[in-house]
């Protein structure tokens, strides 16, 4: 990143950050944000407009329709994180984030003038329809395992399956759906609502911070244009591949910036409270913990910029990814655990964004690829490296 890239991310960061802290933070107080589990549509719409007012709406996305370098994207996607509600005022959140930047990086042009328009200009969420239901033996952190299927017909292609933990669902304009067909896997753009696309139920989960909740569909006989497949059939696993490592690190950006902020929180609450005779800070057990979330804070802010700058070379950055996420999300639970415990009682309740922000982190260990596979990733390239080196 050139010297002035870095300084026109640092520009957008300060605007972003400003916006944040001022506008969106004291919307954490309003019911809205928790709505049997997740953020209400006319939430979203209200912040998503003050973010066009005060132009830091898709702030990663340039008004030429560039996008920001990896390390710019995560100095700005930091800022966005500093409240729940940020990436949903900012449309940097997920699923919207990721599918912005793979529809960029492969759509048609029709494609783009389609579907990633409306998502820049923050008029439409989407979602990402790739997981499927256990139960069924269907893909979940191996896609392989694929069961919903796809068949040409004429000039278009029909798709039949069942999917699960679908962000955003429920409420999405556009979804991006991954399919088996003969050839391999596949990709379709969709407009939602459809008739062939059936909610089933929206379970209660551990985090609340996306609209529409993870939810389980089913697809019967959904029938897609042909000019709406993603490139060529058999190419969408790839296609998941140039998505899913950026938006992974992108997780890792995001609630980044939240733990920074329940960090100033919990410290904040600290440097008041008093307790056998002093302040909480000048207890070794609570000034220690609030040393060692700085510190390891300063290593996930490290680890994101060396994977953003793998990121910006070109190169794919799948064990690279793997390594950030494990890293970033173990260490951030650690910090948001810690937070919590200095806070005590104060630290369990909806009064700050620190309960929150812990269950986030929580459910953050899982998406994207839970630890352990991550790091069973990991250990196969090692194992092949190794054997390459032998050879």
């Amino acid at each position: 990143m050139t010297n002035d890239d870095l300084d026109l991310a640092k520009s957008i960061a300060q605007k972003v950050e400003r916006f944040v802290r001022d506008v969106v933070a004291p919307y954490e107080k309003d019911r809205r944000r928790d709505f049997h589990g997740c953020p209400t549509d006319a939430l979203v719409k209200e912040l998503r407009e003050k973010a066009r007012q005060a132009g830091v709406l898709t702030p990663h996305i340039l008004a030429d329709g560039s996008h920001l370098s990896q390390r710019g994207t995560a100095i700005v996607l930091t800022q966005t994180g500093l409240s729940p509600l940020g990436p949903l005022a900012c449309n940097t959140c997920a699923p919207d984030e990721g599918n912005m930047y793979l529809l960029g990086k492969v759509g048609s042009d029709y494609i783009k003038d389609r579907f990633l328009a409306p998502l820049v200009s923050g008029e439409a969420r989407s979602a990402f329809f790739m997981t499927e239901p256990a139960e069924d033996g269907g893909a979940g952190s191996d896609p392989s395992m694929m069961q919903t299927s796809c068949r040409r017909d004429g000039d278009s292609w029909v798709i039949n399956g069942r999917k699960a933990f679908i962000t955003g669902a429920e409420g999405a304009q556009i979804g991006i759906v991954m399919a088996k067909a003969e050839e391999g896997a596949c990709m379709f753009l969709v407009d939602l609502p459809d008739p062939s696309i059936k909610i089933e139920r929206i379970p209660r989960t551990i985090d609340s911070s996306m609209p529409g909740g993870h939810a389980v569909v089913t697809l019967d006989n959904l029938r897609v244009p042909s000019n709406q497949m993603l490139g060529n059939a058999g190419e969408g696993f790839s296609y998941a591949q140039v998505r899913l490592a950026p938006a992974r690190l992108s997780h890792c950006m995001r609630w980044f910036g939240a733990c920074i902020r329940a960090n100033e929180i919990a410290t904040d609450y600290a440097n008041r409270r008093m307790a056998f005779g002093k302040l909480l800070i000048d207890h070794e057990g609570v000034g220690f913990s609030l040393a060692e979330n700085l510190i390891d804070l300063k290593q996930v802010e490290l680890v994101i910029d060396w994977c953003a700058g793998v990121l910006d070379t070109g190169a794919p950055g799948g064990t690279e990814s793997s390594m950030a996420k494990v890293s970033v999300s173990e260490t951030l639970m650690k910090v948001a655990d810690r937070c919590v415990q200095v806070m005590g009682g104060s630290g369990l309740t909806e009064d700050s964004i620190v309960e929150q922000v812990f269950r986030e982190i929580r459910a953050f260990r899982v998406y994207d690829g839970p630890t352990e596979v991550h790091k069973w990733s990991i250990a196969k390239t090692i194992k092949r490296n190794w054997t390459r080196a032998k050879a």
